[in-house]
C-alpha cells in the first residue's frame, strides 16, 4: 500500500488524500482519467504537486461530502474542509471534445467519483450504454466470434467473453525504444489496412446495427433523462 502506487495525473483521490487501504476502484479512476485525456487529447489534472492534484480534481468535482472522506487521514480533511466550498463543474466534460457525447460524458462521470463506492465497477462499465456502439464496430468488422453468411450475420451468444489465459506482456520485454514501439504499430496498421476497413462511425438504420441490436442478449440500461446526475 504506497501513495506512488499510480502516476500522480491518475491518481484517485482516495490515494491522494492518504487513504491506508484502496481497492480496484483506483484504476477504474485511471481509465476514467484516461478517457478523458483521449477525448480532449489533454492530461484532465495536470498538476505539480499531489496536493495540487487534489484540488483540480475538487475544481471539477466539487466538495466531497464527509462520508466521501471517511478513510481520508486529517491532514487531508482539514485542508479540503479549510478551502472554499466548491459547486461541482461537471458539464465542462462536454467541452472536451465533439466526441465527448452524451454517452460518454456520463460514462466519464461513473467513473470520476469521488466516493469509492459510488464509483462504477469494471463489469457494470462495460454494459454501459457508451459501448456499445465500439462493440459493434468489433463484432460485424473485427472478431474471429462471429461469421457472415449468405443470409446475414451470425452473431456469438457472449459478446464480453472471459478470456481463460492471463494477459501476456512478454512482448514489452523486447521493445527497447520509442522508434521500434512506432515501427511496430506502423506494420500493425498497414496490415489492418489489408483487410477490410473498419467504418469510421456506425448507421442507426444499417442493416449490421439493427440485426446487431437484436441478436444482443443484454438490453443496455436505460440512460437518465437530464444530461448530468453528480453523485
Amino acid at each position: 500500500m504506497t501513495q506512488e502506487v499510480v502516476t500522480q495525473y491518475y491518481r484517485a483521490p482516495e490515494i491522494l488524500m492518504g487513504s491506508r487501504h484502496y481497492t480496484s476502484a483506483i484504476d477504474i479512476w485511471s481509465v476514467g482519467c484516461i478517457f478523458a485525456e483521449l477525448l480532449g487529447r489533454r492530461i484532465l489534472f495536470q498538476a505539480q504537486s499531489p496536493i495540487q492534484q487534489l484540488d483540480l480534481i475538487t475544481d471539477l468535482l466539487g466538495t466531497p461530502s464527509l462520508e466521501a472522506m471517511r478513510t481520508a487521514c486529517e491532514g487531508a480533511k482539514a485542508h479540503i474542509l479549510r478551502g472554499p466550498h466548491k459547486q461541482p463543474s461537471l458539464p465542462v466534460l462536454y467541452t472536451l471534445s465533439s466526441q465527448a457525447t452524451h454517452e460518454a460524458v456520463h460514462l466519464l462521470c461513473r467513473m470520476l467519483v469521488f466516493d469509492t463506492s459510488k464509483r462504477i465497477s469494471a463489469k457494470d462499465a462495460l454494459t454501459h450504454p457508451y459501448l456499445d456502439e465500439g462493440r459493434l464496430r468489433y463484432h460485424t468488422c473485427m472478431c474471429k466470434c462471429c461469421f457472415s453468411t449468405s443470409t446475414g450475420r451470425v452473431y456469438t451468444n457472449d459478446f464480453e467473453p472471459i478470456t481463460n489465459p492471463k494477459f501476456d506482456d512478454a512482448f514489452e520485454k523486447n521493445l527497447s525504444s520509442v522508434r521500434q514501439v512506432k515501427e511496430i504499430i506502423h506494420q500493425f496498421i498497414l496490415e489492418q489496412q489489408k483487410g477490410n476497413r473498419v467504418p469510421l462511425c456506425i448507421n442507426p438504420q444499417s442493416a449490421a446495427f439493427k440485426s446487431f441490436i437484436s441478436s444482443t442478449v443484454a438490453q443496455p440500461s436505460e440512460m437518465p433523462p437530464s444530461p448530468l446526475v453528480w453523485e
